[in-house]
């Protein structure tokens, strides 16, 4: 199904607002100079984003060079899921992210293990091929804690109610009933910004 998805022209068909999409008002500034920003708003915590994460991990890998794709991690004030959200920064903080990323989703869902306070996931980062003092000490720095705290601004910025969330360069949300069709009306958007951007054109999806 993805393989189609991505093939698949972004604008075969035309999107309606509140069915496949929502307009963000007021539109919300992005940090991608000159690119189509992409945000997913997740959490390591929710089996939805774990069961998205390989969809979207695809996805992202061929976007075509003009689009930012990013994530956010969400608390919701959840305090499992706020702990979640550090720890992502954590492992961002430390470079260990790309090792550990799909691996925590598998560890929590999976293997239903409790990895939510912060001992938990440092003992468990340690033994999964991380530096478990080195992700301590970032779990606990300002600039993981004000990562955290721009995370839950950005998320009732944008109005996050429920995770995964794709949003399209400050202006849209992507909605659809299925993943294949989260990512459909996402390239959709994305199509739909380059169209609204003066001199912009599409290029390729990457090869990777």
């Amino acid at each position: 199904a993805l393989a189609v998805l991505v093939g698949a022209p972004a604008f075969a068909a035309e999107l309606t607002e509140g069915k496949d999409y929502r307009t963000l008002t007021p539109p919300q500034p992005t940090g991608s100079p000159g690119k189509i920003e992409v945000i997913e708003f997740f959490s390591y915590g929710c089996p939805h984003c774990s069961e998205f994460y390989p969809l979207i991990s695809a996805w992202a890998a061929r976007l075509p060079k003009d689009v930012a794709f990013k994530r956010v991690a969400v608390g919701f004030g959840r305090p499992a899921w706020v702990n979640l959200a550090r720890a992502y920064y954590a492992l961002e903080s430390t470079g260990d992210l790309a090792k550990l990323d799909g691996a925590v989703f598998h560890a929590i869902h999976a293997e239903h293990q409790a990895l939510f306070d912060e001992e938990s996931i440092a003992r468990w980062v340690g033994e999964h091929g991380g530096n478990a003092a080195q992700f301590a000490n970032a779990y606990a720095s300002f600039s993981v804690n004000n990562e955290t705290f721009q995370a839950d601004e950005m998320t009732e910025s944008y109005r996050v109610d429920a995770v995964p969330t794709l949003a399209v360069n400050g202006k849209y949300v992507a909605i659809g009933g299925s993943f294949a069709e989260l990512l459909d009306h996402a390239d959709k958007l994305i199509a739909r910004v380059r169209a609204e951007t003066p001199g912009a054109r599409a290029p390729a999806r990457t090869g990777r």
